[in-house]
């Protein structure tokens, strides 16, 4: 005689109507360190980043990675990824993309080190790599 499988999941409809849609966002939330006295790196990689180009207006697409070493404060992952889509169909450089980034980032966290990286995929047969750090440090 064949058992029968009996399963321990539960289907529970989902009402969409009750759903908040969310939206982009230049707010970056934070949360307090749980370990402020050793120095430990955080990293992002966010590979949908767009933004659009000021002179087309096409799509620019990108990988955004983002490397900190926080002091008091960390920043929340879904205020970092709606803040990163608030870019989507804004018009910028990819140079001022990346150090938008980074400066905003630095002001809400106060990090002890930060890096960015802008890797934007190829545009009229060029790849571009752009790459800022607080504190600033001289290339060269």
């Amino acid at each position: 005689m064949a058992r029968r499988k009996v399963s321990r999941v539960t289907a529970v409809p989902v009402d969409l109507a009750e759903r908040r849609s969310t939206r982009p966002t230049k707010a970056l939330e934070t949360f307090p360190n749980p370990s402020p006295g050793r120095d430990y790196q955080i990293q992002f990689e966010c590979p949908e980043f767009t933004c659009v180009c000021p002179m087309t207006g096409q799509p620019d697409f990108a990988v955004i990675r983002i490397t900190y070493v926080p002091d008091r404060l960390c920043v929340e992952l879904k205020s970092l990824k709606l803040y990163l889509w608030s870019f989507r169909d804004e018009g910028t450089f990819h140079e001022a993309v990346t150090n938008r980034i980074l400066d905003d980032l630095v002001e809400a966290l106060r990090p002890r080190r930060a890096e960015v990286v802008g890797d934007f995929f190829v545009r009229g047969g060029i790849h571009t790599v752009v790459t800022a750090r607080h504190p600033d440090e001289r290339v060269g």
